[in-house]
């Protein structure tokens, strides 16, 4: 995926802002969590969040693999990094669900303050 291609969808959800940091990386985070990191060149090496059934998947298919230092600590995280087995529009759906991942894991108080759930 390319990286303005990654970022318009990243920037399409809901509440998420946009930070470069650990190295020039493509950060996107919802309410001060990441959610997604691009990192490389012009075709950018994509990692997100998964569930642990779609981690047990994905993992043993090309083009994808844990990620980098975030499973190495134990969370469930993949690496995009061709198209081989997961084209741009299932990174997009991927992306999206580590989104509503990660908001699922914020503060059922700030989950209210950013309209993820009512009162």
């Amino acid at each position: 995926m390319q990286v303005d291609a990654f970022n318009r969808l990243c920037s399409s959800l809901p509440h998420a802002s946009h930070v470069v940091q650990w190295g020039g990386s493509q950060v996107w985070k919802v309410g001060g969590k990441v959610f997604a990191i691009g990192s490389g060149g012009d075709f950018l090496d994509v990692s997100f969040k998964v569930s642990e059934l779609a981690y047990d998947i994905l993992k043993e298919q090309p083009g994808l693999r844990p990620a980098p230092y975030l499973a190495s600590r134990g969370m469930k995280w993949i690496q995009r990094q061709s198209a081989e087995a997961m084209d741009d529009a299932a990174l997009g759906d991927y992306l999206a669900e580590s989104h509503r991942l990660v908001a699922a894991g914020l503060t059922r108080k700030l989950r209210r303050e950013l309209g993820f759930e009512d009162a």
